[in-house]
């Protein structure tokens, strides 16, 4: 897979210095050719001399220790890499590329390479979580940085929280994944739905379902490391912002209605897996209704039914729907593709133990309108996206990954 591929590893200086070491030490057993840069902060936490005994190779440290008269170090280090790595990615690291400093080794060469970059962001949870901390994330997603998120944990600063260094072998896993994959919808637009929808009855009360967004979310970051453009339509949920996404909030079925039919035109595929209200209250009360005796009455009415009016409004977009259903999985899902005019649909059947709504797992049932008809077994959410992909572009572009 690596095929002998040249690594340029930085590392900051963070105490997840020391899973640097481990990762070296994996990489070289793979097979890869290890340079290690590391910042003057690094060197505080882990010996240079570690670094070089585990890659084999020469450790960068000063950007005016020129080892070679004939090269320039940072210009060369910059073209030798086939990939550049920077784990850990601390903070403070990240705010220097994101503003085009280039103040010690590190962060010249990063400006003067052309390779892809993976970022492994490691810090405090708090500091992870801080705007300039976000916006930094942004401006190097806009200069084509691809992210290894942190995972979340035990800190040695005592917090538990997002913000530990993920571990060397999953690090690795990314990396091949996006490596070895084309990207087939490298620039095209992709809009996902996710989550529920939240329907007011008063100051304190409303409807909602059980959908957690994760089948959502995993649609959007594999559409995102497949090269597309993405935007996420989502509901409330308790899941992380995916870096490089365009995130879109939403609360009710008609602000979600507005979001997607607003963009819609300049979409190439629109994956609508939100779990969206069909009803909700036709009057609601801005104070809080007070207990009285007897039952309560609610009238209700229709939401407007967003996938029906995509259905309408498409011209050239690839248009995906989801069913959530508990019995008669497959007339049902049939319908509702002749019905509304999909080019696909994703049923999932959750009656059944570990699918569906706020499980990390899922099966579904896909149907597409050229007539395919496939089963994908239980598997997370994550490999059922990748499935799902696959059949789309394939469906649609005429690709096969």
């Amino acid at each position: 897979m690596n095929q002998q591929k040249k690594v340029l590893l930085g590392v900051s200086g963070g105490i997840a210095a020391y899973k640097a070491c481990a990762l070296t030490s994996q990489l070289v057993q793979r097979g890869y050719d290890v340079r290690v840069i590391m910042t003057e902060g690094a060197t505080q936490f882990v010996s240079p001399l570690t670094f070089q005994a585990l890659s084999r190779n020469p450790v960068f440290t000063d950007a005016f220790d020129e080892k070679n008269p004939e090269k320039i170090a940072h210009i060369d280090l910059a073209d030798w890499a086939d990939f550049v790595l920077l784990a850990p990615a601390t903070a403070h690291l990240l705010g220097r590329v994101a503003n085009g400093l280039a103040d010690d080794m590190l962060t010249t060469t990063l400006l003067a390479t052309t390779a892809p970059v993976y970022v492994a962001p490691a810090m405090n949870v708090h500091m992870y979580d801080h705007p300039a901390v976000k916006a930094n994330l942004k401006t190097l997603d806009g200069y084509g940085y691809r992210f290894i998120e942190p995972g979340a944990g035990y800190l040695a600063c005592g917090y538990v929280g997002k913000g530990r260094l993920e571990e060397p072998e999953r690090i690795i896993e990314v990396i091949e994944q996006n490596e070895a994959v084309d990207q087939p919808l490298k620039g095209k637009n992709v809009l996902v739905t996710a989550g529920p929808t939240v329907e007011v009855i008063d100051a304190v009360r409303y409807f909602t379902n059980h959908s957690s967004g994760k089948m959502g979310y995993a649609l959007a970051e594999v559409a995102k490391q497949l090269g597309a453009n993405v935007t996420l339509v989502s509901g409330p949920v308790d899941l992380d912002e995916i870096v490089g996404v365009e995130m879109v909030h939403v609360t009710s079925a008609k602000e979600m209605y507005d979001a997607v039919t607003t963009r819609f035109e300049h979409q190439d595929f629109v994956v609508k897996s939100a779990a969206v209200a069909d009803y909700r209250p036709k009057d609601t009360q801005t104070n809080k209704m007070k207990k009285k005796d007897g039952n309560l009455s609610i009238e209700m009415e229709r939401t407007d039914d967003i996938l029906k009016t995509l259905g309408e409004m498409k011209q050239h977009q690839y248009l995906v729907g989801f069913a959530a259903e508990t019995d008669h999985i497959l007339e049902y899902g049939k319908s509702k593709l002749e019905r509304k005019n999909l080019d696909a649909i994703a049923v999932n059947d959750i009656s059944e133990d570990k699918h569906g709504f706020k499980s990390d797992t899922n099966a579904v049932h896909v149907l597409t309108k050229k007539g395919l008809e496939q089963s994908i077994p239980l598997k997370t959410k994550h490999e059922i996206a990748q499935d799902l992909w696959s059949i789309f572009t394939e469906e649609l572009l005429g690709e096969s990954k």
